[in-house]
């Protein structure tokens, strides 16, 4: 039998499964991907926050990720979580000559404001990491941490995206969930320009939006889908997703990446 695209995401472990490591696991068997993991950092994590977070050793990063790649292969990869410049800096190293797409979600807080990128790592993020992409996938507070551009408007979301690409990675996908009316997402290589536009639902349960979208990107690119068709269909598939969201404990509910199992299709 022929075996699926495999797709590797490098990032932290979310106790509670909603975003991290898990989420990227959930949403690349939804797409019908073979995932694998390489576990950057450990969190105590549930639907109010997170009550604690260790990061891995680098020789452990990196033994974790020779093991994947030297045997099973990728076709493609996704960062999350990378916590210290020590980690970023190691898993740039990696990805140097790994020949695949690469999709970076520069994960600085999480979704109930917790930090899980030490502040001195955003350099290495800019001058190591993002030069490696293929596609990076900040949000607005991640967009603002990495340029210093508060984003009110769409106008923004280009200046924003311009200085993003200045760093070096080939497509920018800017996420204006935070911005108020339509989610509307821009994706530009500097040359083409894509808005994406979704309805808005009226669902708090929104945990781990930022981990399934760039999960989602890195399955269409490792099933040969060109950039600006792989994000579309991520988009359209984390939508659904934010639709079904539910409540799970005491705080915010994940993104429900089963959504077409329970819709029955």
């Amino acid at each position: 039998m022929t075996a699926p695209p495999r797709v590797l995401t490098i990032a932290g472990s979310d106790s509670g499964g909603g975003a991290g490591i898990q989420a990227d696991l959930k949403t690349m068997l939804a797409l019908g991907a073979h995932g694998m993991s390489v576990v950057t950092a450990v969190t105590a994590q549930n639907s109010v926050g997170v009550q604690g977070a260790w990061e891995l050793p680098v020789e452990a990063v990196r033994a974790q990720y020779r093991s994947v790649v030297d045997d099973i292969g990728v076709q493609a990869v996704k960062t999350g979580m990378l916590a210290s410049p020590r980690l970023v800096t190691v898993v740039a190293e990696l990805l140097a000559d790994v020949g695949v797409p690469v999709v970076v979600d520069p994960v600085s807080v999480s979704k109930h404001g917790d930090r899980l990128l030490a502040d001195d790592a955003l350099d290495a993020v800019r001058t190591r990491l993002l030069p490696r992409a293929t596609v990076t996938t900040p949000n607005l507070d991640e967009v603002a941490e990495l340029t210093g551009i508060a984003v009110t408007d769409e106008e923004g979301m280009r200046r924003a995206s311009a200085e993003l690409l200045s760093y070096g990675p080939r497509w920018v996908l800017v996420k204006g969930g935070h911005l108020p009316g339509a989610a509307v997402d821009l994706l530009t290589d500097g040359r083409e320009e894509h808005w994406l536009r979704a309805p808005r639902h009226d669902n708090r349960h929104t945990h781990g939006t930022g981990c399934t979208l760039a999960s989602a990107v890195a399955v269409g690119l490792a099933q040969g889908l060109e950039v600006p068709q792989a994000v579309r269909r991520a988009k359209e598939y984390v939508t659904e997703a934010i639709a079904a969201g539910f409540a799970l404990g005491a705080g915010i509910g994940p993104v429900d990446h089963g959504w077409r199992l329970r819709a029955g299709g």
